[in-house]
């Protein structure tokens, strides 16, 4: 039998007295999460948001874990400066770590421990401190909030306003629960609509204060507090439709003028409790995951009958193509209960008029593509591999534009019962990039993740591009992608890693980006879970 997720659990980072290792400012520190897989490897589960010019981080990302009473679940809390775009951490200063167990943190729901470079070895500064919280219910407080007249903090320009958001602990003191995004130079600001748990908010209170602070960024030095409020969650939540206000008080510009009203006045536009749905409760109430294969069969491949070649056959039949097919599709396979899957070639001259075709079906059917699971799609690749000639160039987007019309008409649905998610394998640069870029921001309206395995040792820099953890993606015509949906693994990373690695990297984004279509579309599952009482 599986064993059974007992509880998900949130845990808070805070940081004090982190090493600096900037020149002429301070370290840009995030917090990574990391799960021991066993045999010395570590899987990364979670990560914060950095913060820029800080030494002292609270971070107001919540890392979440899926926590099992009957394993021991070792963890390491590591804190990088981060200086650069790229997700990969070898380029960043490593600031320090701890590792412990997850049922340490929760048995003792609060630990602060000095930070080490090494196990045994100390950092020299640092200390981090984790608070862990379970997960108890699925409900979000949704919040939309603006503010006019704040003070003027800057001398040459106006402030660049953020909110912060406070719940008060059981001894207390107050812990940061969400930070919204900074507006530039502009004393009447618009914050982007945001959604936190309501576990996470006010541990599902609705009496529970809550405290909104209002700050004026400052990129050298610490935020200037520009004022605050304090009034119990459920206050929050008389906005409604019509909207609620509260005075920004400065306390010591409070005390010091007689004639003080007030920094500004912050309006909660919007505030409604929502069902937070899962990735298991979209599964569960019905949504089918489509699964379909995109294989890079271009000229730079080499022939498949040379030992070089990467689409060559070794004697038990495996090269990196078939690998990494069968890394990711044995695990999503389950996800689709008719385990037919469309099957597509491309790059290649196709029999028996020998045209160049950037979708071909691998079974020659282009009236039904369709191969009968995983072992199915392999067979056809072995079948059609002796009968193509590879060619080029190397154009994705074709084979993203087919998957995208049959979303398209699923996403005409109502409800939440289908999603897709397309897997191409590839050796190299992708030659009609400009035309995958609008294909990708086209897709990310519609209910569809894309998977980009490059094998072999070309330079993969595009694929990285395409991939959204760097920041938005935009069109050619500098259209924004809606969200982010691609997800770029190099193979070569894993060549000696356990299949499974592969697969949980490859797949690690899929659920948070199928729950952020279907919040995006605001659909709930087909069959909804029971509501808490």
């Amino acid at each position: 039998m599986a064993t059974q997720c007992v509880t998900k659990v949130e845990l808070s980072i805070s940081c004090k007295n982190l090493l600096d290792k900037d020149v002429g400012s301070k370290s840009d520190p995030l917090c990574v999460l990391l799960q021991s897989g066993g045999d010395d490897k570590w899987v990364e589960v979670d990560r914060t948001e950095r913060i820029k010019n800080c030494q002292d981080p609270e971070f107001s990302k919540k890392l979440s874990i899926d926590y099992y009473f009957e394993k021991v679940q070792k963890l390491q809390l590591c804190i990088y400066d981060i200086d650069n775009k790229s997700v990969d951490l070898k380029d960043d200063d490593y600031l320090g770590g701890f590792e412990c167990t997850l049922g340490q943190i929760v048995s003792s729901k609060k630990v602060t421990n000095p930070l080490q470079l090494k196990k045994g070895k100390p950092a020299g500064k640092g200390t981090i401190t984790v608070v862990a919280e379970e997960v108890k219910d699925n409900r979000g407080i949704v919040l939309e909030v603006e503010a006019r007249n704040l003070d003027k903090k800057d001398l040459f320009g106006k402030s660049d306003p953020f909110l912060e958001f406070f719940k008060q602990d059981d001894d207390g003191k107050w812990l940061l629960v969400h930070r919204t995004e900074v507006i530039k130079n502009n004393l009447n600001p618009s914050w982007k609509k945001f959604t936190v748990s309501l576990q996470s908010f006010c541990n599902g209170d609705l009496n529970k204060p809550v405290k909104v602070a209002c700050y004026d960024k400052d990129e050298d030095t610490s935020s200037d507090l520009i004022g605050e409020f304090t009034c119990p969650t459920g206050k929050l939540l008389e906005a409604k439709d019509q909207g609620v206000e509260f005075e920004c008080i400065h306390p010591e510009k409070q005390k010091k003028k007689k004639s003080y009203k007030n920094s500004g006045v912050v309006r909660i536009k919007y505030c409604k409790i929502e069902a937070q749905y899962t990735f298991l409760d979209y599964v569960m109430g019905g949504c089918q995951i489509n699964f379909t294969v995109g294989i890079d069969f271009t000229g730079s491949n080499g022939d498949p009958r040379s030992t070089e070649s990467l689409h060559y056959l070794s004697p038990n039949g495996v090269n990196q193509y078939l690998t990494a097919l069968w890394s990711v599709g044995q695990v999503i396979q389950d996800y689709d209960t008719d385990k037919l899957f469309p099957a597509f070639g491309f790059g290649a001259q196709v029999p028996p008029d020998f045209k160049v075709s950037h979708e071909f079906p691998l079974n020659f059917n282009p009236t039904s593509p369709y191969c009968q699971g995983i072992d199915g799609i392999v067979q056809a690749y072995r079948m059609v591999l002796p009968q193509v000639r590879l060619y080029g160039p190397t154009n994705f987007s074709p084979i993203i534009n087919h998957v995208a019309r049959i979303a398209a008409t699923a996403a005409q649905q109502p409800n939440a019962s289908q999603y897709f998610v397309l897997l191409i394998i590839t050796d190299g640069e992708i030659t009609d990039l400009d035309q995958t870029k609008q294909s990708i921001v086209n897709c990310s309206k519609l209910p569809i993740s894309i998977i980009i395995v490059g094998v072999g040792e070309a330079d993969f820099k595009a694929m990285e591009v395409l991939d959204g953890d760097n920041g938005v993606l935009k069109s050619p015509t500098g259209e924004a992608a809606a969200r982010d949906i691609v997800q770029f693994v190099p193979f070569k990373d894993y060549v000696n890693a356990p299949r499974e690695t592969l697969a949980q990297t490859v797949l690690a984004e899929v659920p948070n980006q199928l729950v952020s279509y279907f919040k995006m579309r605001n659909l709930g599952p087909v069959n909804p879970p029971a509501p808490m009482k």
